[in-house]
C-alpha cells in the first residue's frame, strides 16, 4: 500500500506469480517494475519492455530471477533489497541445524501419528551439535549471522568463500578458512549453504562433492535450491550417503525431488527463511526507498553493481 501512496502504481493483489505474458505486457507501459523472486524477468521480457521503463526494484536480496545481462543492456537500473534478511535467515538456519541432527521433525510427527509409546534408551536418538564441525559454504553477511550463533551453541567453524574472511571476524568466531571447497567438504559434520545462485554456484555442491561428505553428514540449504544437485542429494540420502537434510529452498521450486520426499531425515520447508512481518515490511520500504532515488535522480543505495551482472 505504500508504494500506492507514494507512487501511481498498480498492484498484483494476490502471491499468484504474474504469467510471462503478463510480465510483457507490464514491462511496456510502466516506468518501474517491481519484481518478487518468483517473477521470471527473462530477456524475452526484457527485450519487450517500453522505453519508459528505466528501473526494475526487486522485492528481495536475490536478482536470479532477473536476467542481468539483458537489464544492463536495455539501460536499465536493477536494485534489490540487501541485508533486510539476513538475520531473519539465520535464524532458519540455526534452526535446521539444530532440528535435523537432533530429529525433531520426525519427532513431531511420531506424535502426531501415535506412533510414540513413550521414553525408551533407543527411540529418535539424533546426533549432538557441541564440538562438531559445521562448514559454512558462503561467508557474507548471513554466513556470518549463522557463524555468530552457532558458536553459542558449541560447534567448530569452518567457511569456503571466494576469499578469507577478515582476521577480527575469523578470530571472533574461531573460524578456519578453507581454500580447496572440497577438502573442507570431506572434514565437517554439518554443511550450511548460504551463498547466492550464480552461474558459477550452479550446482556448487554437485553429486560429485556430494559423495565427498562423510555419511553422518547433515547438509542445511537456506540459500537457494540451484547450489546443490537435488536429484544427487535425495539419492545420496535414500542410500545412507549422507545422513539428512534441512532444506528451506528448492532447485524447481515449488516441485521438490520424489526421493527428497520420502525421506523421514529430510526436513522440509516452504521457503520460510525470509517470512517474517517485519521483514517483508522493510523489504516494501527498501523498494520504495530506491524507487524514490531513482524517481529524485539519484542513483539507489541498492542498485546492483555492474561487476555483479
Amino acid at each position: 500500500m505504500r508504494l500506492k501512496e507514494l507512487f501511481d502504481a498498480r498492484l498484483n493483489d494476490d502471491d499468484t506469480p504474474m504469467s510471462r505474458s503478463q510480465l510483457i505486457a507490464a514491462v511496456g507501459e510502466t516506468d518501474v517494475l517491481v519484481p518478487t523472486v518468483t517473477d521470471d524477468i527473462s530477456a524475452e521480457v526484457i527485450a519487450a519492455a517500453g522505453p519508459r521503463l528505466k528501473l526494475i526494484a526487486n522485492y528481495g536480496n536475490g536478482v536470479d530471477n532477473i536476467d542481468l545481462p539483458a537489464a544492463r543492456e536495455k539501460g536499465i537500473t536493477v536494485t534489490n533489497t540487501p541485508g533486510v534478511l539476513t538475520e531473519d535467515t539465520a535464524d532458519m538456519t540455526m534452526a535446521l541445524i539444530l532440528a535435523v541432527p537432533r530429529r525433531l521433525h520426525e519427532g513431531a510427527q511420531a506424535i502426531r501419528s501415535g506412533d510414540w509409546a513413550g521414553w525408551s534408551p533407543t527411540f529418535m536418538v539424533g546426533r549432538r551439535i557441541w564440538g562438531k564441525r559445521l562448514g559454512i559454504i558462503g561467508m557474507g553477511n548471513i554466513g556470518t549471522a549463522v557463524a555468530r550463533r552457532a558458536r553459542g551453541f558449541g560447534p567448530k567453524i569452518h567457511h569456503h568463500n571466494r576469499r578469507p574472511a577478515p582476521l577480527e571476524l575469523e578470530a571472533e568466531v574461531e573460524a578456519t578458512y578453507w581454500d580447496s571447497l572440497d577438502q573442507m567438504l570431506a572434514r565437517v559434520d554439518i554443511v550450511s549453504v548460504n551463498c547466492p545462485h550464480t552461474p558459477a554456484t550452479f550446482h556448487l555442491l554437485s553429486r560429485q562433492r556430494l559423495e565427498l561428505l562423510q555419511p553422518h553428514c547433515y547438509i542445511v540449504n537456506t540459500a537457494r535450491g540451484e547450489v546443490i544437485d537435488e536429484r544427487a542429494l535425495g539419492e545420496l540420502i535414500a542410500e545412507g550417503r549422507i545422513a539428512g537434510a534441512g532444506l528451506d529452498v528448492f532447485e524447481n521450486e515449488p516441485a521438490v525431488d520424489a526421493k527428497l520426499m520420502a525421506s523421514d531425515n529430510v526436513l522440509l520447508l516452504p521457503h520460510l527463511s525470509s517470512a517474517t512481518i517485519e521483514g517483508r515490511r522493510e523489504m516494501g520500504e527498501k523498494v520504495a526507498i530506491n524507487i524514490q532515488a531513482f524517481v529524485d535522480g539519484h542513483t539507489p543505495s541498492d542498485r546492483v553493481l555492474e561487476t555483479m551482472y
